[in-house]
Order: structure tokens, then C-alpha cells, then sequence
């Protein structure tokens, strides 16, 4: 498929794009206003505004001649505004997806001031559903909106009146003009049933967004940053479904690495990063994104038992076969929707399941089907621990050490969060099993753990057991493990995941952002405090002026890699705010794990 001319709305570097969000799915927004980015009317539906992967359709509102961009996020709320400086003055664009959203409708509001001086916009809008293949059809225009069709959805634009006009492209375009202190209300609505009969008003939506967003996003001020970590909070809520399942990413197909073939729909729900968002939730307290948690992943848990999926659809119903679209992709990517992950056997996720339970049990949030599903994570486990699995990277099958050392650290959790007496022992006694078992085969020569017993190198992700409680923060492979990591795979405090090749780190892929801010959790537990601030610091400060982290981070050119935003770097990042400032007690083993 030839590109289309993009104008623009042509692709930026990731850092310039800002969310919003409704928990039902999100909107990327460019640096020039422009929408490249809305799955609709669920998170893994096809892409209505797609650009950002070389699709049709965008809808833009950008001041006419020069201007320079800048913008923010309303505190604790998923409201961007736009702002840009011309050379006539200040103008400014508000922009939200009604929130809390509806299932099977979107609303997309944007309202255009003229801050300082007269403003000059013009907006477009090209709706295509379909990665950009249908263009909106049955266009009319009357009593002050647009409806049309695109694909199976309904869709009408109220704003533009009979101002807007239609192209020969099929866009309805309006040069706008707006006197200082003036401005207009657009609001755009897709839905897949028949839209109510007279269109929103703007200021009761405004209203009723700003004020659900007040609710939903708590004060986090015992925090070392209590701005960015309620951000980071609202940022999970924003991708966190009315079924309770929250999305990896808004995005699918962003390279990892320009022309490697690392692009994936992260679209869906993994088990594994909604259990370490409902953990570092459960650091600060029993907020609501630690319940929502706790009801998907339980849920899922029940239903399946040890052939749990890694990762699901928002409604709980498995993740589609990867294929590849014909689109020209993000540069340096190729488009892709569905994810191989749905074949995969991954161990560590009954361990991160019961992790997630045992910190609801803590703050008496978990019910008796919560109990229900910790005892199925745990025979699952013991039916399973024995196999070779993807791991925490989702790799080749291994007997990765993570994976056992983490259903080591959920066992224990469980054990200890009021399980009754009758289960406890023979939970204990499973966990010293595993980790005996895994001593054995899986302590490096050099006093350290190894990735697998096949696997002698190092890998980010075995800082985890030591901060769960699997093993302890004092024991000698903790430390050594430790030791290995900053010598072997960090580069200036940030910290890759394990080495792929010969070579310069950055040489494989950029360094993982989630690891960094584990790292500056792990240093702190040894009481290194001055070192663990440096890491957070740092880690904190790859992402652009939006505030989003991706999944990698690529050190030399200073931009990010993957996926837009990565949940469970926000999620980490959110723990990690929370646990520097008091150095709290982590989690700590009841039994010698010195085997």
C-alpha cells in the first residue's frame, strides 16, 4: 500500500505524543494537534485514525503559520492541553475522551481558545475505519453537526456547523478564525449503535469528565514525587477497562528496534503486568485499580486454572493469532495485530497472581473467590513448576529462574496473608521445594543466580525475588546478583534486560525502563539509599514532555523505543515513588531460604 500524503500528520518521534484515555481505549495526539491514533470502539478494534502506522485518517485541529508546540495534563486527569505559541500569541486546545467511557461509544471533546491574541486553525477531520481502508460515507450535514458512517460505525461531529466543508479527498476541513478570549467546542462521538438523538453538551461533559477524574485519581502525597505519581496513576486508570482488564499498551506495531522485526500488538491483557500493577498499587493503598486487578486476573484464574493464558482481550477472551496489515508501519516497523503470546506456557504469572493477592489480602480486600483463585494459582503451580516455560521475557522454553524463584516469593506471600492453616504448610513446604530444586540447578559458579540452568548469563528480571520476598534482601546470591547486574548490563543508571549478543549493549535493544526503576527499589532494600535515588531520578526522566514511558529507552539518541505508554513501567515507576522516601520493609521470607 503506497503511504498516503500525511501532512500534518505525519509521524513524530514518540516522545512528542500525548494520551487520552477513557479506559475503553485512547487517542495518541501529535504535537500538531493532530489525532493519529483511536482504536474504536475497544482497545484491540481496528484503528479509526491510524497515520501513526502509515494508515488514512486523522483528525486535526493546528494553528495556520508558525507556531511552536507545548502542552500539559490537567493534575491527576487524563485532560491534555495542547498549547502553542504563534506569532500572533497564545493559543490553546483542550482535549478528552469523555471519561469514564461507555463500552460500545466514544466521545472525543476538544475545545480551541484563543488565549492571547486572534487565533488561526484549521482543522480536518477523515475518519476511516479499518487501519484507513472506509472512508466516512452518508456524510450530512444539519442542525449543526455532521453524521456519517465509517465502517460499522456511527459517527457525528458537532461544532463545525455548515462552516465545515468537504474536500475532494473526502475530509471536511474549516479554517477558523477566533478573536482573543474566544473559543469553540468540538465534540466528535463513534459508536457502533445508534447515537442518542441530539448531541452532548460540551461544558456538562467538561463537567462531568474533570469531576470522575477527580474521584478516580487519589493523592499519593507520601510519594518522591507525588505530581508524577499520581500521573503515572491516572495513566493505569486510563487504560483500565470497565471489565477490570488493564492493557499493556494503547499501541500495537511501535519498534523496539528500527527494522529488526521486534513490533507487537500490546494491546491486551497481560496477566503478568496487571498483577505487578495491582502490587505496586497495594503499596500506597487499597485504591480501586488494586480491586480492578485482583477481579480480571481472579477471574481469569478460576476459568482456566493452570492453562492460564498469559494475556487476554479486555472482555477475558483469548488474544487473536498475530497477522500482518498492509500498511506502511511506524519508520524503522512493520504492522502487526494479534500476538503469538496466546501459545505460550508462562510459570511466572501464578507467581505474580499470587503476589497480587496476597497484597489484597493485606489491606482485606480479597473475598472467597479471591481465596478460590489463590488455590488454583497454587495447584497450578505444583502441577507445572517442572516445565520448561517462556519466562518473564517471553524467550525460548526454558526452566527460567525468575519464573521459579517468583512462584518461590508468591507462595510464601500467600501463605502469610491469612491462608488457612490447613493450606499453609503444604504451600511452604512447595516453595522450599522449588527454590532447593533451583539452588541446585541454577546457582552460578560465581555465587550468583543464573538465567537458567542452561543459561549462565545475568538477567534484570531475577531482581524481582529478592523484592517479593522469595528469597532475602541479605542473602549472598541477592547481593551477588545485584553486583553482576551494575557490572553487566547498566550503563549510566539505566539497565538492560540480559545481553543478546556480543558487543555494546545498545547495539541489541535500548535499555527497559521497568528494570531501571526495579533497580533503584533493589538498591534502597540493601540501603544504598543515595544510589537508589539516582537510578529513580534518572529512569524518571526518559520520556518526553507528556510525561509517557515506552518500554525501552534508547540511551545514545535519547528517544523511546516500543510500544505507547508501557503500563508496567508506570505501574513500577508508581511503586518505586512510593517505597524510596522511608525505605520501607519489603517483604521478607518466614523460612531459611539459604538452600
Amino acid at each position: 500500500m503506497q503511504a498516503p500524503d500525511e501532512g500534518g500528520c505525519a509521524p513524530h518521534v514518540l516522545r512528542q505524543y500525548a494520551m487520552l484515555a477513557d479506559g475503553e481505549r485512547a487517542a495518541l495526539l501529535g504535537p500538531h494537534g493532530h489525532v493519529a491514533w483511536l482504536c474504536a470502539p475497544a482497545w484491540h478494534s481496528d484503528a479509526v485514525f491510524s497515520t501513526l502506522v502509515g494508515g488514512r485518517g486523522c483528525y486535526s485541529i493546528t494553528p495556520t503559520g508558525r507556531h511552536v508546540w507545548g502542552g500539559y495534563y490537567e493534575e491527576g486527569s487524563l485532560i491534555w492541553r495542547s498549547r502553542w505559541t504563534t506569532t500572533n500569541g497564545f493559543v490553546e486546545c483542550r482535549e478528552a475522551l469523555a471519561f469514564p467511557g461507555e463500552r460500545d461509544r466514544l466521545v472525543l471533546m476538544r475545545q480551541v481558545v484563543a488565549l492571547e491574541g486572534d487565533a488561526d486553525v484549521e482543522v480536518r477531520l477523515d475518519a476511516r475505519a479499518g487501519f484507513g481502508v472506509e472512508p466516512m460515507g452518508d456524510l450530512t450535514q444539519g442542525d449543526g453537526s455532521w453524521t456519517a458512517t465509517t465502517g460499522p460505525l456511527r459517527l457525528r461531529w458537532s461544532g463545525a456547523g455548515d462552516q465545515a466543508q468537504q474536500n475532494d479527498d473526502g475530509e471536511l476541513t474549516l479554517d477558523l478564525h477566533l478573536p482573543q478570549g474566544e473559543h469553540r467546542d468540538f465534540v466528535l462521538e463513534l459508536s457502533t449503535e445508534d447515537l442518542p438523538d441530539q448531541p452532548p453538551e460540551p461544558d456538562a461533559l467538561w463537567e462531568a469528565t474533570a469531576y470522575a477524574w477527580a474521584q478516580e485519581v487519589p493523592d499519593v502525597a507520601e510519594s518522591a514525587t507525588s505530581g508524577e505519581a499520581r500521573h503515572a496513576y491516572a495513566v493505569l486508570r486510563g487504560m483500565t477497562s470497565s471489565s477490570g482488564g488493564m492493557v499493556a499498551a494503547a499501541t500495537t506495531s511501535l519498534p523496539e528496534r528500527a527494522d529488526q522485526g521486534r513490533d507487537y500488538d500490546y494491546r491486551y491483557v497481560w496477566i503478568r503486568d496487571q498483577a505487578l500493577t495491582g502490587q505496586a498499587i497495594a503499596a500506597a493503598g487499597p485504591h480501586p485499580l488494586l480491586d480492578d486487578a485482583v477481579r480480571f486476573v481472579a477471574a481469569r484464574v478460576l476459568e482456566h486454572g493452570a492453562r492460564l493464558a498469559p494475556a487476554y482481550t479486555i472482555d477475558g477472551d483469548p488474544v487473536p493469532d498475530q497477522r500482518q496489515l498492509d500498511l506502511p508501519g511506524y519508520p524503522g516497523g512493520n504492522d502487526v495485530i494479534g500476538n503469538h503470546v496466546n501459545a505460550q506456557f508462562q510459570l511466572d504469572v501464578f507467581g505474580e497472581v499470587l503476589l497480587l493477592l496476597a497484597a489484597a489480602a493485606g489491606h482485606d480486600r480479597l473475598d472467597a473467590e479471591g481465596w478460590r483463585a489463590a488455590r488454583a494459582a497454587v495447584d497450578a503451580i505444583a502441577e507445572r513448576w517442572h516445565e520448561s516455560e517462556a519466562g518473564f521475557w517471553e524467550l525460548d522454553p526454558h526452566q527460567w529462574t525468575e519464573s521459579r524463584l517468583i512462584c518461590v516469593a508468591g507462595l510464601r506471600a500467600i501463605a502469610a496473608a491469612g491462608a488457612p492453616t490447613s493450606s499453609t504448610g503444604g504451600w511452604m513446604a512447595l516453595a522450599d521445594t522449588i527454590l532447593a530444586d533451583t539452588a541446585t540447578t541454577c546457582t552460578h559458579e560465581s555465587g550468583r543466580w543464573q538465567r537458567a540452568p542452561d543459561d549462565p548469563g545475568v538477567d534484570a528480571a531475577l531482581l524481582l525475588p529478592a523484592l517479593r520476598g522469595g528469597i532475602s534482601a541479605d542473602d549472598p546470591r541477592t547481593e551477588a546478583t545485584l553486583s553482576a547486574l551494575l557490572d553487566e548490563l547498566a550503563d549510566d543508571h539505566h539497565l538492560y534486560r540480559f545481553r543478546q549478543q556480543p558487543g555494546p549493549l545498545a547495539d541489541a535493544e535500548g535499555s527497559f525502563l521497568m528494570c531501571g526503576f526495579l533497580m533503584a527499589m533493589a538498591l534502597q532494600q540493601q540501603g544504598r539509599q543515595v544510589e537508589a535515588y539516582r537510578w529513580f531520578e534518572r529512569n524518571r526522566a526518559a520520556c518526553g514532555p507528556p510525561g509517557l514511558y515506552s518500554e525501552e529507552y534508547d540511551i545514545h539518541q535519547r528517544q523511546l523505543r516500543g510500544n505507547l505508554p508501557q503500563a508496567f513501567v508506570h505501574a513500577v515507576m508508581f511503586e518505586a515513588s512510593i517505597r524510596l522516601p522511608d525505605r520501607p520493609q519489603y517483604p521478607r521470607p518466614d523460612a531459611d531460604t539459604r538452600n
